[in-house]
């Protein structure tokens, strides 16, 4: 089993889109995928009425193993707010090793060959009074996709983030350019100079899709702008 754990430099920045490529790439390859998104903040009404978070169904619909929503997404939190703020508001109470034997038994009960992790927000955001998203990424182990989303400012956010996740011992595996205006400022400069500057592989550039696209739809977009040759075990 090949497990990949996505991050962004922001929150909206695509890592659903991505995450969601990941998996419908690896699954068009014959290859038995799970997305799994630990923490979701925000609901919608589900298919049987109730509440589920967006970004879960759009992992669940393309991975190619069928798991109920409550596995894929094991903390649900109403309000579409900072996770800890959410969970403090709800009393719930989220804890990084849950989470990462919640993803380990996923694992082992469904014995996946690829399983791509999305967080919530950035790479840093806070789970608790004193754990963040990091530490759980830290204990899971998985090698990390950063999403940048490509806007001004993007240069700062990706360069703190990718030198945070190596800081804390974890290989970044590669990096995703999503365009998320639909006419950024010198883009082509942009993205040059994030080539400059990264030492991990560019996994594709994924074009600006809008925001009435098919979710299924921007995931088969999402998949043809990867490159899953470059990632250990995916690709080969």
């Amino acid at each position: 089993m090949q497990g990949y754990f996505v991050t962004g430099t922001d929150t909206g920045v695509g890592k659903t889109l991505v995450a969601a490529g990941l998996l419908r790439a690896a699954s068009g390859r014959g290859l038995r995928t799970i997305g799994i998104k630990p923490v979701a903040a925000g609901c919608v009404p589900g298919p049987d009425g109730a509440p589920v978070n967006e970004d879960v169904l759009k992992l669940q619909s393309a991975a190619s193993i069928e798991i109920d929503v409550a596995i894929i997404n094991p903390v649900l939190l109403e309000e579409s707010i900072a996770p800890h703020i959410a969970a403090t508001r709800s009393g719930v109470d989220i804890h990084s090793d849950e989470l990462v034997r919640h993803c380990r038994s996923v694992c082992r009960d469904y014995s996946p060959e690829c399983v791509v992790v999305e967080g919530a927000g950035g790479w840093a955001v806070p789970l608790n009074a004193t754990e963040t998203m990091a530490d759980f990424c830290v204990e899971l182990g998985f090698p990390v996709i950063v999403v940048i989303g490509m806007k001004l400012g993007c240069l700062n956010h990706a360069l703190l983030t990718v030198r945070a996740v190596q800081d804390s011992g974890l290989n970044v595996a590669g990096w995703v350019a999503n365009c998320i205006e639909p006419e950024m400022a010198a883009c082509e400069e942009n993205l040059q100079s994030l080539r400059d500057r990264l030492s991990a592989p560019l996994l594709g550039v994924i074009p600006y899709l809008g925001a009435t696209i098919a979710a299924d739809k921007a995931a088969d977009r999402a998949a043809k702008c990867l490159r899953l040759d470059l990632l250990a075990g995916v690709g080969t």
